[in-house]
């Protein structure tokens, strides 16, 4: 039975019902799905040894042996070494730079301290990376006989940004999942959820197209049950995770904690970022120290009014089913945590000491510089690229300036040289060259969004129509638009209003997500049409495939979409050469997707679909007129 979006999300909503109603009951069938998987895999691996058993016994007892029972031999052979490879579960190490006791005493007497409170099993690697981020990973070293190794994962932008009483609860929260005093089982089933999506990659599409018929009705069924009755379970995992966070650091630390690090991460990427990307207006190459830099500007006073933006978009943010994580409104509710101003102020408050200065002591010096000197050479070509340019848009604005002199510019000439004026000069610039568009073309939505930004920075409220035109033009900016006028109308205490755009960009938020579900994936039973590409596109596109050797078919055709439908999705399903001995067919089917998602030139919006293993689905394209758009044995 086929699972949408919508059949997911109601399963999801009586699962979590059913769940908080009687959870040892709900364990229990989890338990039993996870298992479930295995027991049909073994079953049929059970009956494939012993039919080939039973045929290598009547072979060695008959008089003559028949080529039939020969290839008989050699199909089971090969259809058991497809199940035991898919059995045969690899996880690749996660990456960072190790951490060595010797060199962090602190972080890892931490570590152990919390996971001796927890009863969680301690931790064989500790990693850092320069992602905003702590994770915990349990690797196992023999596939499906376990021998976990535990990682722990943080990231030094993380420490940097929090103070350590509240990286210590989010350390709690890490372990918490692995913790036996609540969620041993939690992390059990986690565990099999990332194998069982691991075997399906490796057996459901294994490159042999009689074992994927063998499994392809119970994969169906199973598939989208295990995944939603364990999604709920590891979003409960996620609830009980701060609760254990809370019984070692306390409900303020872990909500303090929640909170800050909602705001950080935007304060990092949309602020310290843009700063830092900046100076290629003025240097050639990249700073050096960037992240001395990054620890300077989080340990600073940020802009209560950009940080306040940054705390609202996170609590208006919804829970949703594309990710476990439960959203921080609901998160604070289940803590019992009520947010006033003057304790927003207080978290927010300049960090004295962070994290990553009490718990990796002299050692932080060297990891700042580490992973500067990473970011500088992988950074390092594009900076120098980036300096060129904007060198050139000084020229461009130069050439649009005079040029104004002595004639009108062109709707698409004013623009640019409003938006070059815009990034090089500033706004006080920009606003007559705005008005001068929006006087030629009123429903201009750059120019106009451009505007209503600049007037409500201002204070201005005529900023709103602006905004509001911008937005009748282009759907793309619906949410970011009206989160500015509702932050806007906030500040003037128009709480009211601000709600209404509160509303309309969440609700906005629900229609993008459930476009973005649907074409995400293809379903048997959606719906296609032909596509109404020209022939010289039809010609080109097939040129392209012709450059891939082992493409033999390939089919061209539209998704008949729920939302957004003014936006089509083109579908392109190639079919592949295979061979029963690749190392790994989904690699391959990646690789193959990558390379002609990066080659495309004619498709706004193309979804690349693997059709071995997938009969039905190539029937159904066949059925379409016109879908078929190469065919390498009729060369078409």
């Amino acid at each position: 039975m086929a699972f949408n979006q919508e059949r997911f999300d109601r399963l999801i909503q009586k699962l979590e019902a059913f769940a908080k109603k009687q959870p040892h009951l709900y364990k229990l069938q989890v338990a039993f799905l996870a298992t479930l998987g295995y027991a049909y895999i073994f079953l049929v691996l059970a009956i494939t040894l012993t039919l080939l058993v039973g045929i290598v016994f009547l072979m060695l007892n008959a008089k003559s042996i028949h080529a039939s029972s020969v290839k008989g031999v050699l199909f089971l052979l090969a259809f058991a070494l497809v199940l035991v490879r898919s059995l045969w579960v690899s996880f690749p190490p996660p990456t960072g730079l190790p951490l060595q006791p010797k060199d962090v005493p602190n972080l890892y007497s931490l570590t152990n301290e919390i996971s001796s409170k927890l009863q969680a099993p301690r931790f064989h690697h500790i990693l850092l990376t320069n992602d905003f981020n702590a994770a915990v990973v349990q690797r196992p070293r023999l596939g499906l006989l376990g021998g976990q190794q535990n990682y722990l994962i943080v990231g030094l932008p993380l420490m940097l940004a929090l103070p350590p009483e509240q990286f210590r609860a989010v350390l709690a929260h890490e372990l918490g999942h692995l913790s036996g005093n609540h969620s041993r089982f939690n992390a059990w089933i986690y565990r099999q959820r990332q194998t069982w999506y691991r075997i399906l990659e490796g057996l459901g599409q294994g490159g042999n197209e009689v074992s994927w018929l063998i499994f392809e009705r119970f994969l169906t069924w199973y598939s989208p049950f295990f995944n939603a009755y364990s999604f709920v379970l590891a979003r409960m995992d996620e609830y009980e995770a701060d609760r254990c966070s809370v019984e070692l650091t306390g409900e303020q630390n872990t909500a303090e904690a929640l909170i800050n690090s909602q705001v950080k991460a935007r304060f990092i990427q949309r602020d310290f970022w843009s700063t830092i990307y900046k100076q290629v207006e003025t240097q050639i190459e990249p700073p050096k120290m960037t992240y001395m830099a990054m620890q300077q500007a989080l340990s600073q006073r940020l802009n209560q009014e950009i940080t306040s933006s940054y705390l609202m978009e996170a609590l208006t943010k919804k829970t949703n089913n594309a990710d476990t994580h439960p959203c921080l409104t609901d998160r604070l509710k289940a803590l019992g945590y009520i947010l006033s101003n003057q304790q927003e102020v207080a978290i927010l408050a300049p960090v004295k000491i962070n994290a990553a200065q009490e718990l990796l002591g002299d050692s932080l010096e060297n990891f700042i510089e580490h992973f500067s000197q990473i970011w500088r050479e992988e950074i390092a070509t594009p900076w120098r690229q980036k300096y060129v340019e904007f060198q050139e848009s000084i020229a461009a604005l130069k050439d649009l300036n005079r040029k104004s002199q002595k004639q009108q510019l062109t709707l698409e000439e004013a623009s640019q040289r409003a938006f070059l004026t815009f990034d090089l000069e500033g706004e006080e610039a920009v606003i007559p060259l705005l008005k001068e568009i929006i006087h030629r073309d009123a429903h201009h939505a750059s120019a106009n969004y451009l505007l209503g930004q600049i007037l409500l920075n201002k204070q201005d409220a005529t900023g709103i129509k602006y905004i509001e035109r911008a937005i009748d033009k282009d759907s793309s900016i619906v949410i970011e638009g009206c989160q500015t006028i509702c932050y806007f109308l906030k500040k003037q205490g128009k709480a009211n209003e601000a709600k209404s755009y509160q509303e309309r960009a969440e609700n906005y938020g629900e229609l993008i997500f459930k476009a973005q579900q649907e074409r995400s994936n293809l379903k048997e039973n959606d719906n296609f049409e032909s596509h109404n590409i020209s022939d010289v596109e039809a010609n080109k596109l097939r040129q392209q495939l012709s450059h891939y050797p082992h493409i033999i078919t390939a089919y061209l055709v539209k998704k008949e979409l729920q939302y957004f439908p003014e936006k089509p999705l083109y579908v392109l399903s190639v079919k592949r050469k295979i061979s029963l001995f690749e190392d790994s067919y989904e690699a391959e089917n990646s690789r193959l997707a990558k390379s002609l998602l990066q080659g495309n030139e004619f498709l706004e919006n193309v979804f690349i679909f693997i059709l071995n293993s997938h009969l039905k689905m190539e029937k159904k394209f066949k059925r379409i007129p016109n879908s078929m758009i190469y065919d390498k044995k009729g060369k078409k």
